[in-house]
């Protein structure tokens, strides 16, 4: 099993997480993800959902698709 994961919104790359002794603990890569920095989830998919949450709390707005013309 992978010791490290990346972690994405569909926004923007939220940060990473690092397996130890309690968990998975995140780093965040992106300024509106320093609020989860340093906290400890029990998977990386937890650690999605909070990041996710996150960024939808701060009304950060998924990302838009190419316009097709």
């Amino acid at each position: 099993m992978a010791d490290a994961f990346i972690i994405e919104t569909a926004q923007f790359t939220a940060g990473i997480v690092a397996a130890d002794r309690r968990g998975f603990r995140f780093y965040a890569s992106h300024p509106a993800m320093l609020k989860l920095e340093g906290e400890t989830f029990g998977s990386p998919r937890a650690a999605q959902r909070a990041a996710e949450k996150l960024a939808g709390d701060l009304g950060i707005a998924p990302a838009r698709g190419p316009r097709l013309t």
